[in-house]
């Protein structure tokens, strides 16, 4: 029998318990007369259904393969983690030993020295003790007077010396432990987070905001983006020559005018950001009063694009080139470098644990993940990464990255290897994504875009 309910074959058994309320139930003799049956279609749909599985199965035992090898890498760096803890706590043990070291030969030498001086004082004492009681039947006034005036000031000698060294009640050295030591390591229920790279971030709804002001001359080009952890967002605005503040519903509630056309910005400390500006090196601005405040400036030798910080260190980019600075814009070193047309070398980002950088080659439509020595690791390319233009970083350490000319934003494992996901494309409203960043405080991505006065957020399931 053949159910076209549900498009099943059947024996007389299941029709009974599982087709009994089945109106189109046929003989496979009679379905044969109203149903073809296309034997080549047929054999090259199972056949593609193989070489899919194939490709699945092969992609998935290269996963496990690289999940394996993840994992002595990952556990190498635990291991390498703990002999440093263990590294820090003997060279903490070994500096209060060497205190309590010090503070027993201090002690131990001024014991010693009054006990010397004591032993000496006792014996020039009992010296001249014997000689007088040997001048006592002596009738010889003379000496008695030398004996009297010897021991008188011995006598006044170590009188002083009693007076001047009190009796020091000294039966043990003290130890103050450093109990924050100990309490911040019993806080800790790990030595880190251990995150699931192939996990994928996954959107729930979008929505778009405008974040064009009166005094904007030109449609807002949403070039850069950063978030703090107060709530607001700042977002630079490279046509109106503007950097923008957000509150927490993604209204303008502040704004700064550079000199020059801004092209990147990134996180300092709590309320202070940098920003690249085309002629002018990096503006820092800072927020005081729910106000955006431009602040010092240092200038470059070079162009400056892309910027990211971590911990004291900037790295900026200048098209061709990837630099190191410190924050007072002192040169540490060139790290990375590609000459050739168009911009090879044009926004970055470091992961949470600051051991990769990741850095858009939007020439040649790639993402790059460097070692921190600026060594490559690894090249990523993708059919929707057309024009990679920014690139952000979770606090999870996973890679969002957003194409210009593709208008997606893409999902890249931590290792910059392999994509895991497409959040959003041009179905989802994306016109020239020109900036991408990770809103920390709410789980949402904001998406900047060119030529266009709106930024699209998206919430994340």
């Amino acid at each position: 029998m053949f159910c076209q309910d549900h498009s099943q074959l059947c024996c007389s058994d299941c029709v009974l318990l599982n087709h009994r309320q089945c109106t189109h139930l046929a003989k496979i003799s009679e379905s044969v007369k109203k149903m073809s049956v296309d034997m080549q279609q047929l054999s090259n749909k199972i056949q593609s259904i193989i070489a899919d599985l194939k490709k699945f199965k092969s992609v998935q035992e290269a996963s496990i393969q690289s999940i394996e090898g993840s994992y002595g890498e990952k556990l190498q760096e635990i291991r390498d983690q703990c002999k440093k803890i263990n590294a820090a706590l003997d060279e903490l043990e070994n500096t209060t030993l060497k205190e309590l070291d010090d503070i027993r030969t201090k002690l131990q030498t001024s014991l010693k020295k009054d006990v010397d001086n004591c032993g000496r004082l006792k014996d020039e004492l009992q010296q001249l003790s014997e000689a007088v009681q040997g001048l006592c039947d002596k009738s010889n006034q003379d000496i008695k007077f030398i004996a009297s005036r010897k021991c008188l000031d011995k006598i006044q000698e170590s009188e002083r010396y009693l007076n001047e060294n009190p009796v020091k009640v000294q039966s043990s050295i003290i130890f103050q432990a450093n109990i924050d030591i100990e309490q911040y390591l019993s806080q800790q229920s790990s030595l880190g987070r251990i995150v699931d790279c192939m996990k994928c971030v996954k959107l729930k709804k979008k929505q778009e905001y405008n974040v064009k002001i009166s005094s904007d001359r030109h449609a807002c080009s949403i070039i850069g983006i950063c978030s703090l952890p107060s709530g607001q967002v700042i977002i630079v605005d490279r046509i109106n020559k503007r950097v923008k503040m957000l509150d927490k519903n993604y209204n303008v509630s502040s704004h700064c005018d550079v000199s020059d056309y801004p092209h990147d910005i990134c996180q300092i400390t709590s309320s202070e950001v940098a920003v690249t500006l085309d002629g002018a090196g990096v503006q820092f601005m800072s927020v005081s009063n729910r106000q955006l405040i431009n602040g010092r400036q240092f200038q470059l030798p070079h162009a400056a694009v892309g910027i990211a910080h971590h911990k004291g260190a900037l790295y900026i980019t200048s098209r061709t080139a990837l630099y190191h600075y410190t924050l007072t814009g002192t040169f540490v070193k060139k790290l990375y470098e590609d000459i050739g047309d168009g911009a090879r070398v044009y926004k970055c980002a470091l992961s949470p644990a600051g051991d990769r950088i990741y850095v858009t080659n939007n020439e040649q439509n790639k993402l790059l993940t460097l070692a921190t020595d600026g060594t490559l690791i690894y090249t990523f390319t993708d059919p929707e990464l057309q024009f990679p233009n920014s690139v952000c970083v979770t606090p999870d350490g996973q890679v969002l990255c957003c194409a210009y000319s593709s208008n997606t934003v893409l999902h890249v494992d931590h290792e910059g290897k392999k994509k895991l996901a497409t959040l959003a494309s041009r179905r989802d409203g994306l016109r020239l994504t020109s900036s991408v960043c990770y809103n920390t405080n709410i789980h949402q991505i904001i998406v900047g875009q060119y030529n266009n006065n709106t930024i699209i957020v998206i919430e994340l399931q």
